[in-house]
């Protein structure tokens, strides 16, 4: 009975004991942005008009499609400086991403897939790599084609070709994706 007695009050000091908790610092949780509207602006080098890629989602992952629009044509074979604007219309007034990706530019990096010209990054992080919030654009001759924008969360931007805008290593989860299909180039 004894024996019974003491074990009992072993088990219950190793319960008590195991359960205890020293670590009373909770671990931050930094959430993903919320993105409903992207701007995509291009300056041609030398003067013109700008150009604006413009997505706007308001319902977010609900029924209703995007609203993409393309204010006009782009030059053939004319570079033009890009930067990018990222906002959260579900809050009024409406919250700028765009500062919390810079903020956060080690956590985040835009991917560009063109059929319209080739795209250089303009911007780096605190570690030298590419973030995208600005770019420049060379356009090809005469085509009608797409441009993907792709901003990804926590990507490895060690990975191979990921800093010369390849996705295919990058990893992290997507903010924002959308493509913008018949940009006309004449």
């Amino acid at each position: 009975m004894k024996i019974l007695k003491n074990l009992a009050l072993g088990l219950l000091f190793i319960t008590l004991t195991a359960c205890s908790n020293d670590d009373d610092t909770p671990i931050p949780v930094n959430e993903e942005e919320v993105i409903t509207t992207l701007i995509a602006t291009l300056s041609p080098q030398g003067g013109g008009t700008d150009v604006t890629l413009t997505t706007r989602d308001l319902d977010g992952d609900g029924p209703d499609i995007p609203q993409i629009t393309i204010s006009g044509p782009l030059v053939a074979s004319t570079t033009y400086n890009g930067t990018i604007t990222l906002s959260n219309e579900t809050e009024q007034p409406a919250e700028d991403i765009t500062a919390e990706v810079s903020e956060e530019a080690d956590e985040h990096q835009f991917f560009f897939t063109s059929s319209i010209g080739s795209i250089v990054y303009a911007d780096t992080d605190s570690n030298g790599s590419p973030v995208g919030l600005a770019f420049t654009l060379t356009t090809n001759t005469a085509t009608t084609g797409n441009l993907t924008i792709t901003l990804r969360h926590e990507p490895s931007k060690s990975a191979s070709g990921v800093s010369d805008g390849d996705i295919t290593n990058a990893g992290g989860s997507t903010d924002i994706q959308i493509t913008f299909s018949g940009i006309i180039v004449q």
